[in-house]
């Protein structure tokens, strides 16, 4: 069968995101955030990019974010979930006595160019092994590897302008192939990071820090009850009902025998083929093929496994006791 997940733009494009800035700034700024996100931060140089997941106290999603550290503090990016939620989250446990100043939250834009072909560079390092950033002249924005963040009405940089952008179809047709997990279809209060394939974002030698309990027994335990899949209908019948988020996912020759995963996101392509992404219970993992709901002629859909997510560990998470 014809697969639609090696789709890419025919020429360079660049693939435009709105993220939210968060200015903290301090000598404590490193450590609290090393102690509210799932990311280690506190030992990490001026100069490090330090991708992180913001996490609620029982390990449950609320946003993704990008740390840029600096002398003076950091840079909290915002980069997936509500930016003004994640600040209000901060400030309710900032104490007075830590040395931290919490700042506005900022609009940016965060642009990445996507190739006619895949590029293997990948972004640049500090040492130690961090990724980088290095910041425009002017302060309008940074470099992050192969990405750009830019402030706010900030006019793009001639290689970037001169760069198609994709469609909101393509952005999202290649959101899914990718498997990059969106607020609030797959980035919400009900799932975790290693739900959503986001175990590189996750530290679990770095000590306490708001979550670490839950993602530990997770890890240790192998407690991870589902994954994030995607899915693709092929040449659905006419008048096939379109797979909305929440549809029931059921095993391909017994749909009757019970729930075995639900669609978060879907898009149908051109050609009348639907794509998406699904939160997929662990005895059916293994299953190539699911059934979209458990009606007649409910679609026969081919899973696979999305290109940017990271298994979850499996006990390794007493590391962090």
């Amino acid at each position: 069968m014809p697969t639609p997940w090696t789709w890419r733009p025919p020429e360079p494009a660049r693939v435009e995101q709105p993220v939210a800035l968060l200015r903290l700034q301090g000598a404590d700024s490193r450590r609290f955030l090393h102690g509210q996100t799932s990311a280690a931060i506190e030992q990490a140089g001026p100069g490090s990019w330090i991708p992180a997941c913001c996490i609620s106290p029982t390990g449950r999603m609320r946003a993704l974010a990008e740390v840029l550290v600096d002398d003076a503090g950091a840079w909290l990016v915002v980069s997936t979930g509500d930016g003004e939620a994640v600040r209000a989250g901060l400030d309710r446990v900032l104490f007075p006595a830590d040395q931290v100043e919490l700042g506005g939250v900022e609009p940016a834009r965060l642009i990445t160019v996507l190739t006619a072909e895949p590029v293997s560079s990948g972004p640049s390092a500090t040492a130690g092994g961090a990724q980088g950033w290095q910041e425009l002249s002017g302060g309008l924005g940074w470099r992050l590897g192969p990405s750009w963040l830019l402030r706010d009405g900030v006019s793009l940089p001639d290689e970037l302008a001169k760069l198609p952008a994709l469609t909101s179809g393509e952005q999202e047709r290649w959101r899914l192939q990718q498997g990059l997990p969106a607020a609030p279809a797959e980035v919400n209060e009900a799932t975790n990071p290693f739900e959503l394939g986001l175990a590189d974002r996750v530290s679990l030698s770095k000590g306490c820090y708001v979550g670490q309990e839950t993602l530990a027994k997770l890890a240790t335990y192998d407690g991870v009850k589902q994954q994030l899949r995607r899915w693709h209908w092929a040449q659905p019948a006419a008048g096939a009902s379109a797979p909305e988020p929440g549809t029931v996912l059921t095993h391909p020759d017994t749909p009757d025998a019970g729930r075995l995963g639900q669609v978060t996101s879907a898009l149908q392509l051109e050609g009348g083929d639907w794509i998406g992404l699904a939160l997929v219970r662990r005895q059916a993992l293994e299953l190539p093929s699911l059934r979209l709901g458990t009606g007649p002629g409910a679609g026969l859909v081919r899973m696979s496994v999305p290109e940017a997510f990271t298994m979850p560990p499996v006990g390794t998470g007493s590391q962090s006791r």
